[in-house]
């Protein structure tokens, strides 16, 4: 699976607190000094989805299998990390290799953890991070800017696709903007993500708060929710501290029994995983049977045959027809007898648009 969110942040705020509750492991060394984490640690971590649960008590499913994203968890950036201070090229270069980005902010005092900065101020610490981001970009483009024009001259097709979408974005940087302002054809689209560039990569704010202010944050996540509005982004509010100690317990009734007693209506975590996956436009599809109900994960506008191939290459290769039914019209029929019954099982081709929910039985030829 390719689906995968960096977690990225200033030193000491909380990242690496944050990704060994969500992958329930003490992978990633949480320590009071910079630099703590040099190499990225990698989790996988299951979405929660009470869809899965419903089809799987429909069918008597013996197993049940949640679709999974991955978290990475990069070390600290710090200013100057686009010249190399801190580390800072090995840094950037893993971010280079997520797909999304979940930027988590300091948004708590405490005098016993340090902050490089100095003081809290998340909004400060948001735009030092895409700042460094943006100054690589710059520095990036410019240079291969400069040489898909000397290609442009011998009428290179491809040099032309890429300055297309190169130029506006550098424009954009050199006025310290990110280049998602860009508004972008269909046609342009792949030509954009080859540019890889860092300050484009869609982005989730986490507004990493004290223990008090989990359930309905502070002055200082609503600051982060502001700025995150402002730049067409999501924001999610967590305590990694709560969340650390829910991870810790091994009893589901005990985890509700805690969080109910903070207020809480769910762990903060959860909140955090369907973020990432809707930031990185994805769907969810199912397969149900008594042997396994199993959730898929599948790029928006995928077809079918993609969709199919995600459980197997075979059954992309030899793709026939999928019998398709609704996640609704499933739970209104009391599961695929009804369904079928009901007449609401589909047979849908090639080039069917696989819809968020949807449930598959795939048809296929090797």
């Amino acid at each position: 699976m390719g689906f995968n969110c960096g977690i990225v942040g200033l030193p000491n705020i909380g990242k690496s607190t944050l990704f060994n509750a969500l992958t329930a492991t003490q992978s990633a060394e949480a320590a009071n000094y910079p630099f703590c984490t040099i190499e990225p640690n990698i989790g996988r971590v299951a979405v929660p989805d009470e869809r899965l649960d419903v089809c799987a008590k429909l069918a008597k499913s013996a197993k049940i299998v949640a679709t999974q994203l991955e978290f990475v968890d990069i070390a600290g950036l710090v200013r100057g990390a686009s010249k190399g201070e801190g580390l800072g090229n090995q840094f950037l270069g893993h971010i280079r290799e997520v797909e999304a980005i979940a930027h988590v902010l300091r948004c708590f005092d405490d005098g016993n953890v340090t902050h490089v900065e100095g003081s809290i101020d998340p909004i400060r610490d948001a735009e030092v991070v895409e700042t460094e981001l943006m100054i690589a970009d710059l520095e990036s483009l410019e240079k291969r800017v400069t040489a898909a024009q000397k290609k442009l001259r011998g009428a290179d097709k491809e040099a032309k696709a890429m300055l297309e979408v190169a130029e506006p974005a550098l424009e954009l940087l050199r006025e310290g903007k990110s280049p998602r302002l860009l508004k972008l054809s269909a046609d342009q689209i792949p030509a954009f993500k080859a540019l890889q560039l860092l300050s484009a990569k869609p982005v989730l704010y986490v507004a990493n708060v004290d223990e008090a202010s989990a359930a309905t944050g502070n002055a200082q996540s609503a600051k982060v929710a502001e700025y995150a509005k402002s730049r067409g982004a999501a924001s999610v509010i967590v305590s990694a501290a709560i969340e650390a100690e829910v991870s810790a317990l091994a009893d589901e009734s005990e985890k509700r029994e805690y969080l109910v007693a903070l207020g809480l209506e769910e762990a903060g975590l959860n909140r955090v995983i369907r973020a990432g996956y809707k930031l990185l436009d994805l769907l969810t599809f199912f397969t149900v049977g008594p042997k396994e109900a199993h959730a898929w994960t599948v790029a928006n506008r995928s077809k079918a045959p993609q969709a199919a191939g995600v459980i197997h290459s075979d059954f992309e290769k030899g793709f026939i027809r999928a019998e398709t039914i609704a996640y609704d019209d499933f739970v209104a029929c009391g599961g695929e007898q009804g369904a079928k019954e009901a007449g609401k099982m589909r047979l849908e081709g090639a080039d069917y648009l696989v819809r968020d929910g949807d449930i598959f039985h795939f048809r296929f030829n090797v």
